[in-house]
C-alpha cells in the first residue's frame, strides 16, 4: 500500500510539472526502496585521480535470484566501502542482507560481479574482480558459493576462491564465464588492467604480444577435480595465445563469426588495443580486430554485443568519453596530430578514435572464387546519433520501451576532470608550491545525466533522456536492466559513485491495456551449465520481422544481467516461431508461442542436431571478385604527403584524389584496356587486356614521354583528340604538394599510335596551372571535334578559395593538336565558381545539346544550360540552388523509365561530426587573418553550448587554432576563453573584411529525381549509402530485372585527425525498382566488397563480351569484379551519343553514353543487354539512329 500511495504522489507530481505526461522511467526513492548504496570515495594523499587515474572508474551490478523465489536481487560492489546484497521483496522494496549472507567483500576494492551458478546446483554464486591496491593479497579475487538458503529466506555464501583456482590478483577488471573449448562445462576469462603502469600508457611502442606484460587478460580452463567434487580452474592463457597486453575496461563473449565457438572481444584503454580473440577450434585464439574493425574507441570502456538493427548479426557498441557539449569538447579534447596516424600504421595499432563506437555488422565478406570470409563491420556512431555520451562506462541495450527495437542507455559521469586542459597547465607550472590536496580541489567534475536513446530503425537513435525520465545528474558507472517486478519491462539499476545507486521503474508496462507486448524466454542447460549461457534465441513474427539473442549474461560494465532473454514484441500478441540453438549443437522450435509471458526452454528438449556453419550465400551474387583471375596485381603507393603542415585546420587533404581510371580498347585488338593514374613516386600504368581475359600491366608512357616536372595525376580521359580512331589520353595536373601556379600542376595530353604507346603533344594544351581534378569531353558546340572541360579543384595551399574550371575547344586541324581555352567567351559562369569536384556533360533538358552539371565542395550542384555552344547557369531554377553540399561525384540513369535523366550525386553522408542542416549548417571561414601571407581557414559548425543551445563554434580545439594563428594565443590565454567563444567572437570586423565564408547544409548523398521543366526534387539516398563519402559510381541494369542499379566505391582517408577516417563503405550496391527507389544489398548478395580508401569505379567489356568492374583504392589493391548475369556488353562508336533501351515487359529507358562519368572515372563505351532486353536504338551525335534487336 505504501508504494502505491508512493506511486499516485509521484504521478500527481508528474501531471502537473512541465513535463504533462509520465516519462518513460522513474525513479524510485531510496526511503522506499530501502537501497542506500553508495560508492563514496573520499580523496587522501595516496588515493586520487592525480597519483592512480582509475580511482574514479567505479563499481559495478550484478542481478540474480539468489535466493529462488522468483524475484530479482541485486548484489552492489564498492570500492572504499562494502559491497552490498539487497533481496527483492517485491513491490521495489529490498532488504539488505549483506552481513547475515556474508558477501560484504572482505575491505577489497571490488570491481567487477560475475553471476554465476559456477558449481551447477541451481544457486546463483557470486564472482568478485578485485584491483587497485598494491596489496596483492588485498586485491585477490573472491568466489562466494551460495550455500542455500535460511528459514528467513536469505540466502549465505562462503568464499572458495581459493578451492576453485579462482583466487586471482592480478589487477582484475571483469569475469566472463562461457564455453570456449566447446565441452560442455563454462570456462573464464579475466580482463586485466593495472593501474600504476599507466603513466606512459599512450606512448608509442611495440605492442608486448607475449604474456610478460602486468597488464594482460587471462583465460581459466574449467578441469572437473574428481577429489573435491566441483570443478578447478587451471590457467591456460599462454597455450590459448592470450598474451596480448592492454588495459581492460569490458569483456563480451560471442560467436562473433557464427561458427559455433565463442570468441571473447576485449575493450582497452589508453593506446592498447582493443583485442577480437577469434576460436581456432582447437584451445587457441588469434587476435583479428584489425581484420574486422577498421577502428575503435580510444579510451574504451564498457561495451556490449548485440544485434542493434534486427538484421540477425552481432553489432558492437562501445564507449569513451567525447562531450556533446563545445565547452566540454573545448576543454577535454587533445590537440590534431597527424603524427598519431602515422604512429598507427608504424607501430601496428589499430585506428583508434575518442568516441564511442558503434560497429555494425555487414555480415560476410566475399573473396576471389566466391569465397566466404570473415565478417565485416561500419562503424556508425555519428551517423547512429551515439558518438557522443561524455565520460561514459556503462552501454544497456535492450528494448526499453518494447516497440520492436532496441535502445540504449548510457551511464557516465567522473568526479575529478583531470583532462581538463586549464587544469592541467596549473598543475604542470614549474612554479607550483600547492600542497596535492589543495591540487585536487582546483579540479573540475564532470557530473551529467545519463543518456537513453530510442532506438528509430535502421541503427538510427533519438536522445530522450529527459523525455526518459534520465535528467539527474550523477557520477554513474556500472549498471544493468532488470525486470524487478516482473511486469515485461525492464527496469534499471545504477551504481553511482558519491550518490546514492539509482534504481528507476519502467513504466512501458503501467497496467495499460494498449502497451506494448513483450516475450522473454528463460534457458535450462545442460548439467554442467545449467543456465544455457551461450544458447542463441531466434524468434519470427509478424510477417517476417525477427529478433535474435545470444545468452550472455555479462554486459555493459562491471556488470551481469539476468540469464534471460527479452524481445519487445510492439502490437505483436503471437510469436510464430522460436528457435533455440544450444551449445551442445542441439536446436528445438516452438511455434504459435503467446506473447507477454516468460517462456522456459531447456536443453534436454531439444532433440534436432544443428551444425553451426559460416553463412553461406543463399543465392549466386550479382558480382564476383575476379582480380587474381584476371591477373592483375596491383598497389597503388604514394607519398604520405601532409597537407595539414600548410594549412593546419583542413577538414582533410586535398592531396589524396587519386588513382583515377579509364577504360577503352587502346590498341585496336577489340578489347577494353584500363589506365590507372599516377604520381611522383609511381607513373600511370595500363592494363592491355589479352585474348583470354587476363591483363598484362607496363608504364602507359614511352621513356621521355612525360612533362619536365611530373606531377600528381588527377582525372585520366581517354579519347579521340586529333580525328585519327587513335583513342589519346588526356590527363589533368593535380594535387597539393606545391605552391600556387606551380607547372606541376599543367595538364598533359598523349596521342596514341595505334598501338597503346603514346608521346606527349607538346604545346596541345592551354598553359593552366590550377590544381584540377576531372576531365569531360563533349562536342559541346556541334562541330564534330570532342571539346573538354577540365575542374579546378583547389588553388593550392590556399583552401577553400574558390577557383575557376575551364571550356577547352577542340581546334585541331590537318594532324595538329590544339585546344583553346573559351571559358571567357562561352562559359563564363566557370570563372571563380569554385571548387569543383566531379563534372558530367548529360542533356538533362532533353533539348539535343550536352548540358553540363557540376558538383563541388561548399557548393551547391550547378546545372549550366547548352544554349547552341554557350553555357548558362539555370541552377536558380532546379529547385536545389540552395542546397550546398561536400558533392564529390555525380552519375546519371533513367531510373524510372521516364525517357528523362535523373542523377546520383555523392557526398560525404550523415557519419560525420558535422551534423548540418538548413538551420544549422557547417561553415568555413578564411582569410589571412593576420596578415602574415598565409591563407588562414576556420571549420565551425553548431553545436551545443553549457546550456544545450546550439550555437556556432569553431570545429578545432585550442592549440590547433593557434598552430595556424599564432596570434590567437595572445587572444585566448587560457581554455576556458577559448571554449567559450563562438565562432561569430572569433576575429574583429577588420579581420573579416575580404574574408571568405562558405557554408554545407546538406551532407547526405542524394538521388535527383527530373521532375522536368528544369526542376529537380533531392531525395536522400539509402541510410547505407550515407556511412561514408561516395566517390566512384557506376549506373546499369546489373541484376537483369530490366532497372537500373547503382554500384558504389567511396571513404576518405585523408581526413582531419580529430574528426577521423571516413572509412565506412565497403562498397555497395543499390537495387534499383524502376521507380526511383533502391534497396541495399549485403557484401554476400552483391559480391561487391572494397573496404579501402575507394575512389574511381568503372566498367568495362571483357574478352568474352561479359561485364567486368575495376574498382581503386588509394594506397591499395585495384580490384575487379565479374557479373555474374548473363550481360552482353555491345560496343558503341565514337559518335554515339544516347540510345532508347526496350525490355521485354514493356518498359523502356534512356541511356547516355559519356567520356568521363563519376569521381575519376571514366568507363568503357559500351552498352548492356541482358536476358530481358528486346531490342535497342542508338542515336550518334549526328541524328543518326541505329536499332538493335535482341532475342
Amino acid at each position: 500500500m505504501r508504494f502505491k500511495l508512493f506511486l499516485v504522489a509521484s504521478l500527481f507530481v508528474v501531471i502537473y510539472s512541465s513535463c504533462n505526461r509520465p516519462t518513460l522511467f522513474e525513479q524510485i526513492p531510496s526511503s522506499h526502496s530501502n537501497i542506500h548504496f553508495n560508492n563514496i570515495i573520499t580523496e587522501n594523499d595516496s588515493i586520487n585521480p592525480i597519483d592512480n587515474a582509475y580511482t574514479y572508474n567505479g563499481g559495478g551490478v550484478g542481478v540474480g535470484d539468489f535466493n529462488n523465489d522468483g524475484l530479482l536481487d541485486i548484489y552492489f560492489t564498492g570500492n572504499m566501502v562494502a559491497n552490498k546484497l539487497y533481496l527483492n521483496r517485491g513491490d521495489f522494496t529490498f532488504e539488505d542482507v549483506t552481513d547475515v549472507a556474508g558477501v560484504e567483500g572482505k575491505g577489497r576494492w571490488a570491481r567487477g560481479i560475475s553471476v554465476i551458478d559456477i558449481n551447477n546446483d541451481g544457486m546463483l554464486d557470486l564472482y568478485i574482480s578485485n584491483s587497485f591496491v598494491n596489496d596483492s593479497l588485498r586485491r585477490t579475487n573472491l568466489l562466494y558459493i551460495n550455500m542455500g538458503v535460511d528459514k528467513k529466506g536469505i540466502p549465505h555464501f562462503v568464499d572458495k576462491a581459493g578451492e576453485y583456482g579462482l583466487d586471482l590478483h592480478a589487477h582484475s577488471t571483469m569475469a566472463a564465464f562461457f564455453d570456449y573449448d566447446n565441452d560442455g562445462d563454462l570456462d573464464m576469462y579475466q580482463a586485466v588492467n593495472w593501474p600504476n603502469s599507466n603513466s606512459y600508457a599512450n606512448n608509442f611502442r611495440p605492442i608486448i604480444t607475449n604474456g610478460s606484460y602486468p597488464s594482460t587478460g587471462k583465460l581459466y580452463r574449467n578441469d572437473w577435480n574428481e577429489h573435491l567434487k566441483h570443478a578447478v580452474f587451471t590457467n591456460v592463457s599462454a597455450e590459448a595465445g592470450i598474451t596480448i597486453e592492454g588495459y581492460s575496461h569490458g569483456v563480451s563473449i560471442a560467436d562473433i563469426n557464427r561458427d559455433g565457438w565463442k570468441d571473447i572481444y576485449v575493450t582497452n584503454d589508453f593506446l592498447s588495443n582493443n583485442l577480437l580473440y577469434i576460436n581456432n577450434h582447437d584451445g587457441t585464439f588469434t587476435d583479428k580486430a584489425k581484420e574486422y574493425f577498421k577502428h575503435t574507441s580510444f579510451n574504451a570502456m564498457g561495451q556490449d554485443i548485440i544485434d542493434i538493427n534486427n538484421d540477425g548479426l552481432a553489432d558492437i557498441f562501445e564507449l569513451d568519453m567525447n562531450p556533446e557539449d563545445n565547452y566540454r569538447k573545448k576543454m577535454m579534447s587533445m590537440a590534431g596530430s597527424y603524427q598519431t596516424f602515422q604512429n598507427f600504421d608504424h607501430y601496428g595499432y589499430q585506428y583508434q578514435y575518442v568516441r564511442n563506437t558503434l560497429q555494425l555488422n555487414q555480415g560476410t565478406r566475399l573473396g576471389e572464387n566466391d569465397s566466404i570470409g570473415d565478417p565485416i563491420f561500419s562503424e556508425t556512431a555519428f551517423m547512429s546519433g551515439v558518438a557522443q555520451t561524455d565520460w561514459s562506462w556503462a552501454p544497456l541495450i535492450t528494448d526499453f520501451d518494447n516497440d520492436g527495437l532496441r535502445d540504449i542507455i548510457v551511464t557516465n559521469g567522473y568526479p575529478k576532470d583531470v583532462t581538463d586542459h586549464d587544469f592541467i597547465v596549473f598543475r604542470n607550472n614549474p612554479y607550483l608550491s600547492a600542497s596535492k590536496m589543495e591540487i585536487l580541489k582546483q579540479i573540475p567534475e564532470v557530473k551529467i545525466h545519463n543518456y537513453a536513446f530510442k532506438n528509430s530503425g535502421g541503427a538510427q537513435f533519438t536522445d530522450v533522456s529527459n523525455d526518459w525520465g534520465l535528467s539527474t545528474p550523477t557520477f554513474s558507472n556500472g549498471a544493468v536492466y532488470a525486470d524487478l517486478n516482473n511486469d515485461g519491462a525492464m527496469d534499471l539499476i545504477i551504481n553511482n559513485i558519491n550518490d546514492e545507486a539509482l534504481i528507476y521503474k519502467n513504466n512501458a508496462r503501467n497496467e495499460d491495456k494498449n502497451a506494448n507486448h513483450f516475450l522473454q524466454i528463460k534457458f535450462g542447460g545442460g548439467k554442467e551449465n545449467v543456465n544455457g549461457i551461450g544458447a542463441w534465441a531466434d524468434i519470427y513474427y509478424a510477417n517476417g520481422r525477427h529478433q535474435v539473442y545470444e545468452n550472455n549474461p555479462y554486459r555493459g560494465y562491471l556488470s551481469t544481467i539476468e540469464n534471460a532473454a527479452h524481445f519487445g514484441l510492439n502490437t505483436t500478441k503471437m510469436i510464430d516461431s522460436v528457435i533455440i540453438c544450444w551449445p551442445g549443437n542441439k536446436k528445438q522450435i516452438l511455434r504459435n508461442i503467446p506473447a507477454d509471458q516468460v517462456l522456459h526452454v531447456n536443453e534436454k528438449e531439444a532433440h534436432d542436431s544443428f551444425n553451426w556453419q559460416i553463412a553461406q550465400t543463399s543465392a549466386k551474387a550479382i558480382f564476383r571478385e575476379a582480380t587474381k583471375q584476371t591477373g592483375i596485381n596491383y598497389k597503388d603507393t604514394e607519398e604520405d604527403f601532409i597537407d595539414f603542415n600548410i594549412q593546419k585546420l583542413l577538414p582533410h587533404k586535398l592531396s589524396e584524389y587519386s588513382p583515377a581510371l579509364a577504360t577503352a580498347d587502346l590498341n585496336a585488338d577489340g578489347r577494353d584496356d584500363i589506365i590507372i593514374g599516377g604520381n611522383s613516386q609511381s607513373p600511370a600504368k595500363i592494363f592491355l587486356q589479352t585474348t583470354d581475359g587476363k591483363f598484362k600491366q607496363r608504364n602507359l608512357f614511352l621513356e621521355n614521354s612525360q612533362s619536365a616536372e611530373p606531377g600528381k595525376d588527377g582525372g585520366v580521359l581517354i579519347f579521340d583528340a586529333n580525328g585519327d580512331n587513335k583513342p589519346d589520353v588526356y590527363i589533368a595536373g593535380s594535387g597539393y604538394q606545391n605552391p600556387h601556379n606551380s607547372p606541376s600542376y599543367q595538364d598533359r595530353l598523349y596521342l596514341n599510335d595505334g598501338q597503346a604507346n603514346f608521346r606527349l603533344a607538346e604545346d596541345a594544351l592551354p598553359k593552366n596551372h590550377t590544381s584540377k581534378l576531372c576531365v569531360r569531353a563533349t562536342d559541346f558546340n556541334k562541330d564534330g571535334k570532342p571539346d573538354l572541360f577540365v575542374s579546378g579543384r583547389v588553388d593550392p595551399w590556399n583552401y577553400p578559395k574558390p577557383v575557376s574550371s575551364f571550356l577547352f575547344r577542340n581546334d585541331s586541324h590537318d594532324g595538329v593538336v590544339k585546344f583553346t581555352d573559351v571559358t571567357k567567351q562561352f562559359a563564363p559562369v566557370l570563372q571563380k565558381i569554385g571548387m569543383v569536384c566531379d563534372a558530367l556533360f548529360s542533356d538533362f533538358d532533353n533539348d539535343g545539346w550536352p548540358d553540363l552539371i557540376l558538383a563541388g565542395e561548399w557548393m551547391p550542384i550547378k546545372f549550366l544550360r547548352n544554349d547552341h555552344g554557350s553555357f548558362k547557369d539555370v541552377s536558380t531554377g532546379t529547385g536545389l540552388q540552395n542546397k550546398t553540399g561536400w558533392w564529390t561525384s555525380i552519375v546519371a540513369g533513367d531510373f524510372r523509365h521516364t525517357g528523362q535523366m535523373d542523377y546520383i550525386i555523392g557526398n560525404t553522408g550523415l557519419n560525420t561530426l558535422y551534423q548540418v542542416s538548413d538551420q544549422y549548417p557547417a561553415y568555413i571561414t578564411a582569410n589571412d587573418f593576420d596578415n602574415r601571407g598565409y591563407f588562414d581557414a576556420f571549420p565551425s559548425l553548431y553545436l551545443p553550448d553549457q546550456n544545450g543551445t546550439k550555437k556556432e563554434f569553431p570545429a578545432n580545439v585550442r592549440d590547433d587554432a593557434v598552430k595556424q594563428m599564432i596570434s590567437l594565443r595572445k587572444k585566448f590565454t587560457n581554455y576556458k576563453s577559448y571554449a567559450l567563444t563562438t565562432m561569430p567572437e572569433m576575429f574583429t570586423p577588420a579581420q573579416m573584411k575580404g574574408s571568405i565564408r562558405l557554408h554545407a547544409n546538406e551532407l547526405r548523398s542524394c538521388y535527383l529525381r527530373n521532375e522536368g521543366n528544369g526542376k529537380f526534387s533531392m531525395i536522400p539516398l539509402n541510410p547505407e549509402a550515407q556511412v561514408s563519402v561516395i566517390n566512384g559510381m557506376v549506373v546499369d541494369d546489373f541484376d537483369g530485372d530490366s532497372n537500373l542499379d547503382v554500384v558504389i566505391n567511396g571513404n576518405d582517408f585523408g581526413t582531419d585527425v580529430s574528426i577521423g577516417r571516413y572509412d565506412a563503405l565497403n562498397g555497395l550496391f543499390l537495387k534499383g525498382d524502376g521507380h526511383g527507389h533502391f534497396k541495399a544489398l549485403s557484401i554476400a548478395q552483391s559480391g561487391i566488397y572494397i573496404p579501402g580508401d575507394g575512389k574511381a569505379l568503372v566498367k568495362l567489356r571483357k574478352s568474352d563480351g561479359s561485364l567486368l568492374l575495376a574498382a581503386s583504392q588509394r594506397n591499395d589493391k585495384l580490384k575487379i569484379f565479374e557479373s555474374t548475369m548473363n550481360t552482353k556488353c555491345l560496343p558503341l562508336t565514337t559518335k554515339d551519343q544516347s540510345a532508347i533501351v526496350k525490355y521485354k515487359n514493356g518498359t523502356s529507358n534512356k541511356q547516355e553514353f559519356y567520356y568521363g562519368s563519376s569521381f575519376l572515372s571514366q568507363s568503357g563505351r559500351f552498352i548492356s543487354a541482358g536476358p530481358n532486353t528486346a531490342d535497342i536504338t542508338i542515336f550518334n551525335t549526328n541524328g543518326q539512329s541505329r536499332k538493335i534487336k535482341l532475342n
